[in-house]
Parts: C-alpha cells; sequence; structure tokens
C-alpha cells in the first residue's frame, strides 16, 4: 500500500491529508474505490531516518526574535500540532507538510559533535542559543535518540547560555543538567501551553502532554530553580483566546516567572491544514475564526512582515495584547526576562585536542 493514497487510519494524528509540498511537481489523491474496509487499514506509524547536517547552528536576523541563533536536533515533530508553523520547512526535504511532518521525521546524531566542533572555532563568538523555536527537542523520539541531552551536554561543559522551548516532559529528564545551567545564569525555559481544555488539546495536539502535565512540568521544573516562561501560544480567535488570562494564571502559580503570548500564524500550506481541522472538528465556528485571522492580517490569512507575523494587529489584536499585559501586571509576571551571562563561556576542546594526552 502507498503511503501517498493516504489509506491509513489516523489515530492521535492531527493533519487529515498529505499532500506534496509546494516544490513537488505531481500530487496523489486517495479514491475511495469501493473496496477498502476501515478496519483493514494499518495505522501510520512513526519513521525516522537519520541525517548528517553540515552546520548544527543556524542564523537568523529576524527582529522578531530574541535571538540570532538557533539549533534543532530533529526536523519534523511527532507531537503533530495541527497549527505548528514549522510545517512548511518538510516541503524542503521533498515531503508533506501534512502528515509526512508529525509521521517522517528527521533525527540529527551527529548533533553534538557538531556543535562541539563549531563552539570550538576560533571565530565563534558567545550569544544565546535557542533551542526548540522550529521543531521540539522533546518530542517523543528523544527518548529513544537522546540528542538533545547529548547537545545540552556539551553546551554545559562550555558555559554556553541556551533558551529552551518545549511541550515535552521529557525535558524533566535533564533537569539534573538543567539545574546546574539555571544556577550559572546560564539557562531560561518556557512552557508552551495552547490551552487547559484536555479535549480540545488532544484533537490538536494529539501527541503533546496534556495541559495538566505541562503545568507539572512548570512546577519541577522551577522547584529546580529553572527560571520558567508560561507561553500562551498560539492563541486562536474565538477558540482558545478566552483562556488567555486562566492560562498566565494556571503558569504562575505552577512557578513561572514570566510570561508571553503569540497569535495563531498560519504560513504557507498550515493554512489549508487547519481549515480542514476546524471543519472536521469545529464547523460551528470555523468561518469566524478565520475570519478574526483575515482581519488581523490585512485580509489575508496570514502576513509574513516583520512586527506583525507574530501578533497581527487592529482592534482584535490590540485588545488580546491589552489583556495579556493586564494580566501579566495583576499575576506579577515579567515579559522580559534579564539577560543570561556570556563571560562564563569556555570553548570547548575539539576532539582531536584529546591526542594531547597521550
Amino acid at each position: 500500500m502507498d503511503r501517498e493514497d493516504q489509506r491509513f487510519r489516523l489515530p492521535g494524528r492531527a493533519a487529515r491529508s498529505n499532500h506534496a509540498g509546494r516544490f513537488e511537481a505531481h500530487d496523489r489523491v486517495a479514491v475511495d474505490d469501493g473496496w477498502a474496509r476501515e478496519e483493514d487499514l494499518p495505522p501510520l506509524r512513526t519513521e525516522v531516518r537519520a541525517e548528517r547536517p553540515r552546520r548544527m547552528i543556524t542564523y537568523n536576523r529576524s527582529p522578531d526574535l530574541p535571538f540570532d541563533r538557533s539549533i534543532n536536533p530533529y526536523r519534523g515533530c511527532e507531537h503533530g500540532c495541527v497549527y505548528c508553523f514549522a510545517r512548511p520547512s518538510h516541503a524542503y526535504l521533498g515531503l508533506s507538510p501534512g502528515l509526512d511532518f508529525e509521521t517522517r521525521l528527521i533525527a540529527r546524531p551527529e548533533a553534538a559533535t557538531g556543535l562541539r566542533r563549531e563552539l570550538a572555532a576560533s571565530r565563534y563568538t558567545v550569544a544565546p542559543i535557542a533551542i526548540g523555536t522550529n521543531t521540539d527537542p522533546y518530542q517523543p523520539v528523544e527518548k529513544r535518540h537522546g540528542i538533545m541531552r547529548d547537545c545540552l551536554r556539551v553546551l554545559a561543559e562550555a558555559r554556553h547560555p541556551v533558551a529552551i522551548v518545549t511541550k515535552g516532559s521529557l525535558i524533566e529528564r535533564d533537569i539534573d543538567i538543567l539545574g546546574v545551567m539555571a544556577n550559572e545564569d546560564l539557562l531560561r525555559v518556557g512552557i508552551s501551553i495552547t490551552t487547559l481544555d484536555g479535549a480540545l488539546s488532544r484533537r490538536m495536539e494529539p501527541r503533546a502532554p496534556s495541559p495538566k502535565r505541562r503545568l507539572q512540568m512548570i512546577e519541577r521544573l522551577a522547584h529546580a530553580g529553572v527560571p520558567v516562561r508560561v507561553m500562551a501560544s498560539p492563541m486562536i480567535p474565538g477558540l482558545s483566546d478566552p483562556e488567555l488570562e486562566a492560562i498566565l494564571t494556571a503558569g504562575r502559580d505552577a512557578g513561572a516567572s514570566h510570561a508571553s503570548w503569540s497569535m495563531l500564524r498560519l504560513p504557507r500550506e498550515v493554512s489549508p491544514l487547519m481549515q480542514d481541522w476546524l471543519a472536521e472538528h469545529y464547523p460551528d465556528r470555523a468561518a469566524r475564526i478565520m475570519s478574526r485571522l483575515r482581519e488581523m492580517h490585512g485580509g489575508r490569512e496570514y502576513d509574513s512582515a516583520w512586527h506583525r507575523r507574530m501578533r497581527g494587529e487592529g482592534p482584535y489584536a490590540e485588545m488580546i495584547a491589552q489583556r495579556f499585559e493586564l494580566a501579566v501586571k495583576r499575576l506579577g509576571l515579567g515579559t522580559t526576562g534579564s539577560p543570561m551571562r556570556c563571560d562564563l563561556f569556555r570553548r570547548p576542546e575539539k576532539e582531536s585536542d584529546q591526542l594531547r594526552l597521550f
């Protein structure tokens, strides 16, 4: 059975289609010939293949972002969040931003080795590295591959500042490293909570930990001395945005010291995927939600312009921003954290330098 036919049962998957990426010349569409029976269809399982990247550190010049470099241990994400703005990146691999993004994953088992080499280079200048800004470093496959933990060991050895964004409870496995880094002011962690409604979360983030579990993550990290930011992201107008204050309150009560928010973004292939999902799960609200998004992006479903793409503009976006500001002030949450230390950085030894021991 050809995977591209999409004739699979889809338990635990958010995307409902697997259309070819925008760079592909052809697409395949499943047609029911009347012979296939639902009970005969196999479940769509996760596949992982390895990649050896030429570089681990990716640099950006975005004025919207508080960092200029990041690393990604994985491509694609098994959490399968239907709204994920990183889905279009799978098209560069000749894969679909739909089901392929959450089932055909790329692991980088030599990531830590490459990271060590780049940090050891004489031309490298230290500044905070962000992890998890594209795909989640603590997605389920990390339990088997351990790539993120290997990268953390390198960063901890180099005493290099790092900011991590995740929904994955596997981050608790690394508290032994994270606690030490936090004690040296080398770490910030953001935990993304889109909704407190477990049923809604399961529909749109099918393989991510539940909202309740993420609040436990905040609590355990904060107890270990790790500065945690509760990220109310993305806010979906007319669906999850009424929960903004409740999310911030729950995060603060769990131990978060800072907070942030962003609006739903629907770049490229994400828009039809999200609209299909809305039509299936919330047909009574789908038109209103999309209307609100277009209202915030000048009539378009998405506007990639700097300073507008993350939160939109107009009355509705301004209302959400005002609600956020009032809530964080009332709750005593910070919005801008203090800079992490860069003066502790010590260039790691290259692997060849180990020969000096002999």
